[in-house]
């Protein structure tokens, strides 16, 4: 089996981490440092993420994700957001190509007029962008930290509002998980789930 199947395999939501393990900024920049290449539309990485570490405002988001036990003991929460305005970063990505000569002026302007007229004056489809592609990344940074050792838990249950307030969120994101991180309690580990056969889930035509 590959090592990426094994890391599939073995990623499992934690239920409860050891309480008082730290995790290193270094250690997080290296997961970040790989979830970057997740892909995303346009190559505009809508994916923004809030690291808390710092006990008294890890607190603070426990009680806004309903005081979840989880969020208490876990290593940190990491906010997910999504950019609905990650549209107006294209001239910056794609400013590059155009430099080197990747890219032609003319394709260059094309682009980016593709890409604003798509999300320019369109809420729905800046917000339903936002979270497609910070979700792709949040799945890419869960299996990248288990590859390193960490465990983590995708969280859903939070009050949006008091989360964007506890952490002082400008109104161009949007929440999209809480993901929490640390050393998973081993004899806490449910049996795995039921999970449908391919046949169910999946239409071949």
């Amino acid at each position: 089996m590959s090592e990426l199947l094994d890391v599939v395999q073995a990623r499992r939501s934690a239920m409860n981490f050891e309480e008082g393990v730290e995790i290193s900024p270094a250690e997080l920049e290296e997961i970040f440092a790989q979830t970057r290449l997740a892909p995303s539309a346009y190559n505009l990485q809508h994916a923004h993420y809030v690291v808390v570490s710092e006990p008294e405002l890890k607190e603070k988001v426990r009680a806004a994700a309903y005081n979840q036990y989880k969020v208490h003991t876990a290593s940190a929460a990491i906010i997910v957001l999504g950019d609905k305005l990650a549209y107006e970063k294209a001239p910056e990505i794609y400013g590059g190509l155009r430099t080197l000569g990747v890219m032609s002026q003319q394709d260059y302007d094309g682009l980016i007029g593709t890409i604003t007229g798509a999300y320019e004056n369109n809420d729905a489809y800046q917000r339903d962008e936002a979270i497609r592609n910070a979700s792709l990344s949040a799945m890419q940074f869960m299996l990248i930290a288990k590859e390193k050792g960490w465990d983590t838990c995708p969280m859903i249950g939070f009050n949006q509002e008091e989360m964007m307030r506890v952490l002082d969120i400008p109104d161009r994101y949007v929440p999209v998980l809480l993901i929490t991180i640390g050393k998973s309690v081993k004899d806490n580990i449910r049996p795995r789930g039921y999970r449908k056969p391919v046949g169910e889930f999946v239409t071949f035509r």
